[in-house]
């Protein structure tokens, strides 16, 4: 193994992240090549926990764009503050003595006629300016942020077009302020539960890693270290339990952050081994489906115990 490829993922398992050598390798290439990371995997799985881990390591700033359907510019790069125009509108206005704004949005001037450039000048600068978190990524001064674009597949095409034009140069055009180019180029982090297609042009612009749900022996130890105090009996107990989970056919089967919700709970409510009644009591940090949940009613679910218990 390299020798930078090793370091990266002895960080990254310091800060609680138990990475496989493709997953370090492809954070590595994104951050030396200065190239987007897509990440596609189940719900669950720890694509997010990637970008949290990797700003932690670095102590850069993490700025996170959550997306959603509906998702438009102005709300992921940037707005103007009105409230803070219209105050500074008034202040203008007294300091000349004419009142207030003209309903046209023009301003009275000394000479009773309205001065559009300078009303322009006025209160279209930087300090009135919201930084959404694309621009904040662009305009961060001291280092490179981690931008996490996360859930990218739940914005619509039109946004991922817009996105791709500011991945390709990070800069944009503000029409009032001109071209604002990136003083440090961030690290991207872009994830994808793939509820749809990326289009092709965002992933020839990316490089790609998709994340599986972790191997019995991976994820017992993601529960070591994510779960203080957590006996080694209940942390195999718990991963056995939630990978039979998995290989049914679940409705939302359990990602890696369902079962350290569960592990957690069940070491605040000072268990050291399953049993079926604290499991029923407790399955709901671990099912989120009430069709899944009727469907472990029972002797099924202490079926599950039982087997989960013998390993």
């Amino acid at each position: 193994m390299r020798p930078e490829i090793g370091g990266l993922q002895t960080s990254m398992r310091e800060h609680g992240y138990i990475a496989e050598r493709s997953i370090v390798t492809a954070v590595h290439l994104a951050r030396a090549m200065e190239k987007p990371l897509l990440i596609e995997g189940d719900a669950g799985v720890g694509k997010t926990e990637v970008a949290k881990v990797v700003a932690a390591i670095l102590d850069a700033e993490l700025i996170r764009l959550q997306c959603y359907e509906g998702l438009d510019v102005n709300t992921s790069l940037y707005e103007w503050n009105y409230q803070k125009q219209l105050l500074r509108l008034r202040i203008a206005a007294d300091e000349r003595g004419g009142g207030m704004p003209e309903r046209g949005g023009g301003m009275p001037a000394r000479d009773g006629r309205a001065d559009a450039g300078e009303l322009e000048d006025l209160i279209f600068g930087r300090e009135y300016l919201l930084e959404r978190p694309l621009l904040r990524a662009i305009t961060c001064p001291d280092a490179p942020p981690v931008l996490l674009i996360d859930e990218i597949d739940r914005a619509d095409e039109g946004f991922e077009a817009f996105l791709l034009e500011v991945l390709s140069d990070f800069q944009v055009t503000i029409p009032e302020l001109g071209t604002i180019r990136a003083a440090h180029r961030p690290i991207v982090i872009l994830t994808s539960n793939r509820t749809r297609e990326i289009g092709d042009a965002l992933r020839r612009r990316c490089l790609y890693l998709y994340i599986e749900h972790p191997p019995f022996e991976k994820e017992v130890a993601i529960v070591r270290a994510r779960v203080p105090g957590i006996a080694d009996r209940l942390a195999a107990e718990i991963t056995h339990f939630v990978q039979a989970l998995r290989r049914r056919s679940l409705m939302k089967p359990p990602g890696v952050a369902e079962t350290l919700d569960w592990a957690r709970a069940l070491v605040t409510l000072h268990s050291d081994a399953l049993d079926a009644e604290t499991v029923a009591e407790t399955l709901g940090c671990l099912v989120k489906d009430r069709h899944d949940m009727r469907a472990l009613e029972g002797d099924d679910l202490k079926e599950l115990v039982r087997v989960a218990a013998a390993g």
